[in-house]
């Protein structure tokens, strides 16, 4: 496929070790996302629990006409994490004159499969994918058309799964590849209720149970692990005190594992932690962001559950 750019970074064994040899295990979310991951997390975004996905889709919707003239015209859009481009769709079907699309997903696959989806919908527009782990600086595509400026869209709440000290290096690592004029249009979780937090994790048809295990069946594949998925389980709670939900896979029973040669020893409920997703109130996440952008809009919904930002680059 043309037009394309894939980046390498420090390997995914390297991290995975380093990450179960700590006192606490943990392994970096973003391993999630094989192509069975990236499905996984599709279906449930479309579950009744799951609320995020659908209110920040109402909330485009619902100020389209705002938004649209926020962004502004001539733009590259660079989306992050993009998944199926759901929400992307809805930008490009109003977006006057939109230069480049520049989806970047860790999944080539996935991504690759979602791209020849994109190109025949919108064949006139310059669709440029970067497969890699958006997380660390990457490049950029040359753009060959004459643009505006830059935005980049990153929905979904995802800015919640960094710790707020890692969420400030990522910000600032966004904001030297916005030239002046450019900007984000973010999703941001907002606090709320314990219950329909705690809900949102732990769905009825189990699949973020399934999602969360995933991370085993990939390092097992990837990394000559021996992970038997049946021997734990998955646990989400939303910790207060933190203003995050922490997902952990726990081991039902003392066992070994072995990744690439390296065994670990599990004893019977000691945990792996697999994710945090922070949530933020509005003047909580105006003050992360300080440093390099403006809140120049929010919209929300009427339960204040969620809220879509547009966040102008300050550094010149």
């Amino acid at each position: 496929m043309e037009n394309q750019v894939k980046e390498c970074h420090p390997t995914m064994l390297e991290e995975v070790l380093d990450g179960l040899r700590k006192p606490q295990k943990k392994l970096p979310s973003k391993y999630f996302y094989d192509e069975r991951g990236s499905q996984l997390f599709e279906q449930i975004t479309r579950l009744d629990e799951y609320y995020p996905t659908r209110t920040e889709v109402a909330i485009m919707r619902e100020n389209m006409p705002e938004i649209i003239r926020q962004i502004g015209r001539d733009v590259v859009l660079v989306e992050l994490g993009s998944g199926s481009s759901e929400k992307t769709k809805l930008l490009l079907d109003h977006l006057p004159h939109v230069t480049a699309y520049i989806p970047v997903e860790i999944s080539e696959k996935f991504l690759s499969s979602v791209v020849e989806h994109l190109r025949k919908k919108y064949p006139d527009l310059s669709i440029n994918p970067v497969y890699t782990d958006y997380t660390r600086p990457f490049q950029v595509p040359d753009i060959e058309q004459p643009y505006d400026h830059f935005v980049v869209f990153y929905p979904g709440s995802t800015i919640g799964n960094f710790h707020p000290r890692q969420a400030r290096q990522f910000l600032a690592t966004i904001s030297t590849m916005l030239e002046p004029g450019g900007g984000m249009l973010i999703g941001v979780d907002l606090k709320k209720d314990n219950e329909v937090l705690e809900r949102a994790y732990n769905d009825k048809q189990g699949l973020t149970a399934r999602f969360n295990k995933n991370i085993l069946r990939h390092i097992n594949r990837e990394l000559d692990a021996d992970f038997s998925l049946d021997k734990f389980r998955h646990c989400a709670t939303y910790n207060e005190g933190k203003g995050r939900i922490e997902m952990h896979l726990v081991s039902k029973t003392d066992q070994e594992v072995t990744v690439a040669g390296e065994q670990f020893h599990f004893i019977r409920d000691e945990s792996i932690h697999t994710e945090n997703s922070y949530k933020y109130a509005l003047k909580e996440f105006e003050e992360l962001v300080s440093d390099w952008f403006t809140v120049e809009n929010v919209w929300t919904d009427q339960h204040n559950y969620f809220s879509l930002q547009y966040l102008q680059n300050n550094i010149s």
